[in-house]
């Protein structure tokens, strides 16, 4: 049972009452047992005295008138009268017959009797074996008229003393027990008034302990429970300002973790997780909660504890680049912080940034690089290489071949002129300097506009366009401009890789709220493994094919690129030798 301030005050009060009782009980019991001994003491004394005198003038012989003497004096005193003689022999006793005191014991040994024979008075308390109870003994020396000299003792019983006492005992008693009532009900008052301070300062600690800050202690008084009471309200105001700061600071940085891009992860130094943000788990794709469980369980990247063992063992800020096999493997850059207090290690603060997208982005450059090197490098070397020819005196010794020479020129000239524009167009779109101009567009007005540019081309080859499909299609959101390059892109290309006597379609048709615009040949098609890869940067199926038809492989980037601008996608399908299919879609006017 736990026991409250208030309750322990009162068993304070009350043992302190007990123990004060007690003493007072036992002291006063003793002071007045020992003066109601001595009063008896002095009375019996004095009534032996009188006895002495009386004894003295009425017995002349004392053997054979100490009986009679010793029977007398006790009728008038109420005590035990015994007359001995110097010797101890007991000449006289008043609750014996005179036929057996011979067989009383010699009191010569008797302690008041060698008392009273040494200093002329003596008492004793002792127990009498002859009445079988304590006695209180006074004898004092005298002279007969016959001049016999004798010893004259007078006892009393004990017993009523001890009555006496126990009267006194059990007033005592009594008064005890009244004392403690009342030093009950006062303390369970006083303990009430003295104990309703600190109740409701621990009331208004408790409050404070389960977040209540607001609360204070009221003061009542300038006494120590008062000062007591200040000090706990200054305290209470010290923490609240520190828990909103601390809860602002915590506030803060919660916002900061969540909103970083890089993911943040907080360990002990036995690698159990204490702390991680949104990014981390995001970028380690975790559902669940992660705090308390070691870094080894939630992740089995051996790269990834081998760093933080490192870290660990070098108590050294480190920062390294990992290859993590995750969603088919990404790269994070790590930054590594061991925590340190008092150069013992606390633990380890880790940021990991996902550069996955920059090494991507930095293969297509360095592919790009190559990819716009290689396709310059054929047509400057024929450029070259003819003008050098030509320079050499080709020009006026064969004029027939140099005029073949400069054709060539010529071709290759365009080819890089055809390059240089798509890699602008490219950048244009990839920059987003030019923004679409969107408005509604009849899909008919377009697909008409463009196929009369390709047609002579396409009469070339003797291939036929079909675009009934497209009369009568919704407009669409669209960059008119743009809109036409997309499609002369395509078409271009169906006309490049589709044989002569071919023929090309365009449709457009609803789809689910977008416009799907569908450009369909009878070409060489393309393989399956080839259809995810033709919208890259200078992707060819055909290398040789493409640069023979002109191409410069940037045409379906360029796509690509218009169409997802638009908030469209396209997509192709196609069967080797049976022809390809092109399928863009944009959002309804």
């Amino acid at each position: 049972m736990k026991l409250t301030f208030r309750w322990k005050l009162l068993l304070s009060h009350l043992l302190v009452a007990l123990v004060v009782g007690g003493a007072l009980y036992g002291s006063l019991s003793h002071i007045l047992g020992k003066y109601m001994v001595e009063e008896t003491r002095t009375a019996l004394m004095s009534e032996t005295r009188l006895a002495c005198l009386t004894a003295a003038r009425e017995i002349g012989d004392m053997r054979r008138d100490a009986p009679a003497a010793a029977a007398a004096i006790a009728r008038e005193t109420l005590a035990r009268v015994t007359f001995i003689s110097i010797t101890g022999e007991v000449l006289g006793e008043s609750n014996v017959p005179p036929a057996e005191m011979k067989e009383m014991e010699n009191h010569l040994n008797r302690p008041e009797v060698q008392q009273a024979l040494k200093s002329g008075q003596g008492s004793a308390i002792r127990h009498s074996a002859t009445l079988q109870m304590p006695m209180l003994y006074v004898a004092l020396p005298f002279t007969t008229a016959g001049g016999e000299k004798g010893l004259l003792r007078l006892a009393l019983p004990l017993a009523a003393l001890q009555q006496t006492r126990e009267s006194l005992h059990a007033l005592l008693g009594l008064s005890l027990t009244v004392a403690l009532l009342l030093s009950l009900v006062l303390s369970y008052i006083l303990s009430h008034v003295t104990s309703k301070s600190l109740r409701e300062m621990a009331e208004v600690a408790t409050r404070i302990g389960r977040g209540g800050f607001g609360w204070r202690v009221p003061v009542s008084g300038r006494d120590e429970v008062g000062e007591l009471a200040t000090v706990m309200n200054e305290m209470a105001e010290r923490i609240e300002g520190e828990i909103k700061s601390v809860a602002a600071e915590k506030n803060r940085l919660g916002t900061i973790l969540r909103g970083m891009g890089e993911g943040v992860m907080v360990t002990d130094a036995m690698g159990v997780i204490t702390l991680v943000n949104p990014a981390f788990r995001s970028l380690f794709d975790l559902t669940e909660d992660v705090e308390g469980r070691p870094l080894i369980d939630i992740t089995r990247h051996p790269s990834l504890n081998d760093a933080f063992r490192k870290t660990v063992a070098s108590k050294e800020e480190r920062v390294e680049e990992l290859d993590i096999r995750l969603f088919g493997g990404i790269t994070v850059m790590t930054h590594w912080v061991p925590l340190m207090e008092k150069e013992e290690l606390q633990g380890v603060v880790a940021v990991f940034l996902d550069i996955s997208n920059l090494k991507r982005l930095e293969k297509v450059r360095r592919d790009f690089v190559a990819n716009v090197s290689h396709e310059l490098r054929t047509p400057v070397t024929v450029i070259r290489g003819y003008a050098e020819t030509l320079l050499g005196g080709a020009l006026l010794a064969d004029p027939e071949r140099a005029g073949s020479f400069l054709e060539k020129i010529h071709r290759h000239a365009e080819r890089l002129s055809s390059l240089i524009d798509d890699l602008l167009a490219l950048s244009e779109l990839e920059s987003g300097e030019k923004p679409l101009v969107m408005e509604p567009v009849a899909v008919a007005g377009v697909v008409a506009r463009v196929c009369a540019l390709l047609e002579e081309k396409a009469r070339r080859k003797n291939i036929a366009i079909d675009r009934h499909g497209a009369e009568g299609a919704q407009q669409v959101m669209a960059d008119r401009g743009r809109l036409e390059q997309v499609l002369v892109n395509l078409l271009d290309n169906a006309v490049k890789y589709t044989p002569e006597n071919g023929s090309i379609s365009v449709s457009a048709e609803p789809v689910e709220g977008m416009v799907a615009i569908v450009v369909a040949d009878t070409g060489i098609g393309i393989p399956p493994g080839e259809q995810t890869r033709i919208f890259e940067r200078f992707y060819r199926v055909d290398t040789a094919r493409s640069r023979e038809q002109g191409g410069t492989g940037l045409g379906l980037a360029i796509v690509k690129h218009l169409v997802q601008q638009h908030g469209g996608e396209v997509s192709v399908e196609s069967t080797p030798g049976k022809g390809s299919t092109f399928t863009i879609t944009l959002r309804k006017a």
